[in-house]
């Protein structure tokens, strides 16, 4: 949730920077924005639409298999763009479709909906098919939710990445194997930690930058702990998605391909993982 037009800016600063991936949804509520970035860079020449990597993500109200296509196709009018890269279905519950975006009853409890996770894939795996993606993967599910897609039959396409928390604090060591195996990226949400926003954010936990060792290594290379936070992700083959409005650290976090981690501060920053969650899903 973000003020109007901050998006717009941020975006395009970020293209500019030199980042091509945009992690985007439908519940962000500024795909709007993102879309005319996306659309404004284009008409300057500053890139081409190939250039641009953009996921979009599928709903808890819109599992039903009926509903996907559709879903997509109000996203594509939004972002005003033929199609998405990455299509994932953002969590592997769904809720009581309609227009609520977060459906409850009268006493404030979500009203849940039964999903059939094969049934939602198959939509899916129907949109790429229909040029609509280009890719199709998956967010927030676990090994057996992943299996229950892998071994499915007649399946199609497998999901081509897991959108999962993941940062030094929450290493996911044995999903990332797992995933590694089937071929599956794991692009990892909350890199840097995240806000101290006690509503959704499991704040018992300490903020991620402010951790002694990912300072020392940071000083050491003269870099911040967020840059050596990334840089720790992107060696262990985890796509990042850091979020920021801030033109300083939107260019910060791209500056982590002029230096390399060596393997003992790998281990040493593996070895900080907590197995907390900052993102608890509470839902």
């Amino acid at each position: 949730q973000t003020p109007k037009g901050s998006c717009l800016e941020s975006v395009k600063i970020a293209i500019d920077t030199g980042y091509r991936h945009i992690d985007g949804a439908f519940v962000y509520f500024n795909e709007h924005e993102v879309g005319q970035a996306i659309r404004e860079k284009i008409a300057e020449g500053k890139i081409k639409r190939e250039d641009i990597f953009y996921c979009g993500k599928l709903w808890n109200t819109c599992h039903p298999p009926e509903l996907v296509r559709p879903t997509l196709e109000k996203t594509l009018k939004i972002l005003q763009l033929d199609y998405v890269d990455l299509y994932i279905i953002e969590l592997p519950m769904a809720f009581k479709p309609g227009d609520a975006i977060y459906p409850k009853d009268e006493n404030g409890k979500f009203i849940y909906h039964e999903t059939d996770l094969c049934a939602t894939w198959e939509a899916m795996e129907a949109c790429k098919d229909a040029g609509l993606a280009k890719s199709i993967g998956v967010s927030n599910f676990n090994r057996r939710q992943l299996e229950m897609i892998l071994n499915k039959p007649g399946l199609k396409y497998k999901p081509v990445s897991n959108q999962v928390e993941c940062h030094p604090y929450f290493t996911q060591p044995k999903l990332l194997e797992f995933c590694r195996q089937q071929d599956i990226v794991i692009v990892g949400y909350s890199p840097l930690g995240t806000s101290r926003d006690e509503t959704w954010v499991n704040v018992s936990s300490p903020p991620l930058l402010k951790d002694p060792v990912l300072n020392a290594i940071g000083k050491k290379y003269n870099k911040t702990a967020a840059q050596v936070a990334l840089r720790f992700s992107i060696q262990r083959g985890v796509v990042v998605i850091p979020k920021s409005f801030n033109p300083q650290r939107i260019r910060e976090n791209f500056q982590i391909f002029d230096f390399c981690l060596t393997e003992k501060e790998m281990k040493e920053i593996e070895a900080l993982n907590k197995n907390v969650r900052y993102v608890e899903l509470l839902m």
